[in-house]
């Protein structure tokens, strides 16, 4: 009995070894699938107190059938040095999808492209937003350094899938990069803020006036806008950049597709004669104004400003991602079921130095979720409550109260093979917990073999038949 429980014991190590031995493999070949790719927005140049609102057509991009894994981006000088926000505010990088018919030239100016069946046709995300507003694959913020953007295995977002393309276009991408150059400036937070009458702007970039109660916002820190700067204060021009890093892994069954769906607290949910055109004044505004405490009186949630939305869920299957964008002053936004369950919480992350990536008084990062797979579900047409917070201790202007959520459009399947056991665990953090269960599972089967065998001996003995012994 001592030669079979050491016997067994070999052969649980033998074991142990063979399953370590085929997950650290199964990590470097999932890594070595990994592919990326570097580039640079084209430049822009900016001046103390200059904007910059550009969009830009045909940008380089991972070209073919792929999942993308991740997008990260920063904004770099000409010595490819990262630009901290207090020089350089990122208020927000947006990449979308479109194609372009190729018997056409994709001019380059700086107007969004606009939906036209001749030319151009957008590829958005899977909703709701999508009247002209919000139909990016990606986008962020200040907090682009450090808010984590990476799609979990086995998901990915497909994309080049040439059953997809109409026939006569190209797939492409652009982006659009919205920069404030705040050195020397007056108010620095105001001007991030977009506050109009540190822009001296009464009209929109289309010459049209604006509302007299609009204080603050998008509509006043338009392309080569200017905001105000300390008399006297001198800086150069200098030439600057969007770098941006792409991941991805060719396309192949094994893949979980997931849909891109952006929320916005302002998003009334009126369409404009059921369709989805959004009513001009109401429903995905995309920003707000938070009056300060002091003028509205503090509430029971203290000088916090709480802003509710309630929102259908078209289509419903698996959370696998979850991440919100706030400006300054953002304490946290949430998404809620229908049931009151919590779906993701998101919450900023503001910096104490004044290196690239960790600026003072800025947002920086914000957390993300990544539920484990099959946990957090929404269902088709669920309704779902989108809450954004923020502090009013003062007044901000041009906030938002976005929410990304990344949805699989099937259930993972879990198998017994020992292929998708490695594969399942392999993304599980920390990955010690696949160890232990690969460690475990070796055990199990070793003293399940250890009691047959002896079993088997009990019963050799009483049909009076000897063991082999070696």
């Amino acid at each position: 009995m001592a030669s079979l429980f050491l016997g067994s014991l070999r052969s649980l190590s033998i074991l142990v070894l063979a399953f370590h031995t085929y997950y650290s493999q199964a990590s470097l070949e999932n890594g070595d699938r990994i592919k990326s790719a570097t580039f640079l927005s084209p430049k822009f140049v900016l001046g103390p107190g200059s904007v910059e609102n550009r969009y830009y057509r045909n940008i380089d991009f991972p070209r073919g059938h792929i999942a993308l894994k991740s997008f990260n981006a920063e904004v770099i000088d000409e010595a490819g040095n990262p630009v901290p926000l207090h020089e350089t505010y990122l208020h927000h990088w947006v990449v979308a999808r479109y194609y372009q018919r190729l018997d056409v030239a994709d001019t380059d100016n700086n107007d969004e492209l606009q939906v036209r069946q001749s030319d151009h046709l957008f590829a958005g995300n899977s909703g709701i937003c999508q009247a002209n507003v919000l139909r990016q694959y990606f986008g962020l913020g200040s907090e682009t350094r450090r808010t984590a953007t990476h799609v979990p295995d086995p998901y990915g977002i497909e994309i080049g899938n040439p059953a997809e393309i109409p026939a006569g276009y190209e797939e492409r991408w652009l982006i659009n990069v919205h920069a404030i150059d705040t050195r020397g400036a007056e108010d620095k937070l105001g001007c991030t803020e977009c506050r109009c009458d540190l822009y001296n702007i009464t009209v929109d970039e289309y010459g049209r006036p604006l509302r007299p109660d609009y204080k603050g916002g998008l509509y006043c820190c338009y392309d080569h806008t200017q905001c105000k700067v300390r008399p006297g204060f001198e800086g150069i021009r200098r030439s600057l950049y969007l770098r941006y890093t792409v991941k991805w892994i060719d396309w192949d069954s094994s893949i979980i597709p997931v849909k891109i769906f952006i929320f916005d607290v302002t998003d009334t949910g009126k369409r404009v004669n059921g369709s989805t055109g959004m009513d001009p004044t109401s429903g995905c505004q995309v920003e707000y104004e938070v009056e300060a405490c002091s003028t509205t009186g503090v509430t029971s949630n203290g000088c916090i400003d709480v802003r509710k939305t309630s929102l259908t869920m078209p289509t419903g299957g698996d959370v696998i991602y979850g991440v919100a964008h706030q400006h300054t002053g953002g304490v946290g936004s949430t998404l809620y079921g229908e049931d009151g369950r919590v779906i993701c919480t998101s919450v900023p992350t503001y910096g104490d130095g004044a290196e690239a990536g960790n600026e003072a008084g800025y947002i920086v990062g914000m957390s993300t979720c990544y539920p484990k797979p099959g946990s957090v579900k929404i269902a088709n047409g669920e309704n779902l409550i989108l809450e954004s917070k923020y502090s009013n201790a003062q007044k901000h202007t041009g906030v938002m109260g976005l929410f990304y959520i990344l949805v699989a459009d099937r259930t993972l399947k879990h198998t017994t093979s020992l292929a998708s056991l490695v594969h399942v665990h392999e993304s599980m953090e920390p990955s010690i917990q696949a160890w232990d269960i690969i460690v475990l599972l070796g055990l199990t089967i070793t003293l399940g073999v250890a009691a047959a065998v002896h079993s088997w001996l009990k019963k050799g003995n009483a049909d009076g038949y000897q063991p082999i012994r070696v």
